[in-house]
């Protein structure tokens, strides 16, 4: 179970974009200091989730939450034993059959942000936003996820995706162009 003094780390570390995720900031960090398991969804109903901005050669993939019905990233609970990058890799994987990298040596997170998780959840995520890179195949998602899962050209997933995700969206087309030119990437995205 990843420990919540690396949870304040990670999250003291970041520097936010934008006044959204200075705010966010703020509360990831007021929570942490009052959860006693802040990565366990049944001690709060705020709890640490990881999610991930998959870009890959094809742009970038987006799925329809089962739940909400919005295309968002993918992502999800912090399991026993898992660290926010694990937890990232694995809802990628669960959500789009992708099995997605941390490019170079050290998770890049992205971007923070707090948010209900929907009326019919009724509970708010504090998300660590990573980028993932992920190979150019047709997401395959597993039985009971989303079906509604696809590579998105940047601008059509940008047109998309609920309006809390277009600053991650904007932050991972960045970095990727970035890790394009270094030879880390795996391509250039469309």
């Amino acid at each position: 179970m990843v420990a919540r003094a690396e949870l304040v780390r990670i999250v003291t570390s970041h520097e936010p974009a934008d006044t959204r995720e200075v705010d966010a900031k703020e509360r990831f960090l007021v929570e942490l200091e009052r959860l006693e398991r802040p990565w366990d969804q049944r001690a709060d109903p705020v709890h640490v989730t990881a999610s991930a901005v998959v870009v890959g050669v094809r742009g970038t993939v987006l799925h329809r939450h089962r739940v909400l019905g919005r295309w968002l990233q993918p992502g999800g609970h912090i399991e026993a034993g898992e660290s926010p990058p694990e937890a990232a890799r694995r809802e990628v994987a669960e959500e789009t059959g992708l099995d997605a990298q941390h490019p170079g040596s050290a998770p890049l997170l992205l971007r923070l942000d707090v948010h209900r998780a929907g009326e019919a959840l009724g509970h708010t995520h504090l998300d660590l936003c990573y980028l993932l890179t992920g190979p150019d195949h047709d997401p395959t998602p597993e039985a009971g996820e989303s079906p509604d899962a696809s590579w998105w050209g940047w601008d059509d997933a940008r047109d998309v995706a609920d309006d809390v995700l277009r600053p991650a969206l904007d932050a991972a087309r960045s970095r990727w162009a970035e890790l394009s030119v270094s030879g880390r990437g795996q391509g250039e995205a469309r």
